[in-house]
């Protein structure tokens, strides 16, 4: 599984890419908001975010229409090579990414929440699909269960003759809210998780790790003092 960092903060970026653990970054306008980013600003900032990460940054579209959609994502597009376009699960973002799949700019289809939708991505010609797990959670139904579901079905079938370069669609676990998440979705095969820098660091930490380190360095210091 590889892990996508799902922020705009550049700190956290810089420290997770510092780990080696990170294979690309997806973001929002409304993640930038949260660090006190404005919009007009927006796309300077996905150039920065670019310039530390050498894999996909997912940069979302706000428009509601094809056309609207297609103009923000090539506008997207030529920020940097490894600029990936989010664009919305809905019957104007397929056709946007239609369009753009056929332009040659990967798209990663967001807010998707079942089988139909994923596969309509698919043949849409997406890079990835990402389906939202903690958003199942939150209204008490089984997100994981609905992930395996999505990419199961997706493993049925050669999607690479409607992406782009021949590359076949990905799977991204997204609204990951915890290190379970992450372990259940990996456990099913999902390619990719994306996760908020806190749920990382909770990847990383374990308490038998963090008692047996302490008992290592009492046990050292005796050594020491002997």
């Amino acid at each position: 599984m590889k892990f996508f960092l799902d922020t705009a903060d550049l700190n956290e970026i810089e420290e997770a890419a510092s780990w080696g653990a990170i294979a690309g970054v997806t973001t929002n306008p409304s993640l930038y908001a949260k660090i006190g980013g404005r919009l007009d600003d927006f796309q300077s900032h996905i150039k920065r975010i670019c310039d530390l990460i050498d894999g996909p940054v997912s940069a979302e579209t706000v428009g509601t229409t094809r056309d609207e959609i297609v103009r923000e994502g090539l506008e997207l597009a030529t920020i940097a090579p490894n600029v990936v376009v989010k664009v919305p699960t809905m019957v104007e973002g397929l056709a946007a990414t239609r369009v753009l799949a056929d332009k040659g700019i990967r798209v990663n289809m967001t807010l998707c929440f079942s089988v139909p939708q994923a596969l309509l991505a698919a043949r849409a010609g997406a890079r990835y699909v990402s389906p939202f797990v903690g958003r199942f959670d939150d209204i008490s139904e089984d997100g994981i269960e609905q992930l395996g579901g999505i990419a199961t079905a997706l493993s049925n079938y050669d999607f690479s003759s409607c992406g782009v370069d021949g590359e076949s669609i990905e799977v991204i676990a997204a609204s990951v809210r915890s290190a379970n998440h992450v372990t259940q979705a990996a456990l099913m095969g999902v390619d990719i998780a994306t996760v908020p820098f806190g749920v990382l660091k909770k990847c990383v930490e374990h308490p038998l790790t963090t008692n047996g380190l302490a008992r290592f360095m009492a046990d050292w210091e005796k050594v020491k003092n002997a």
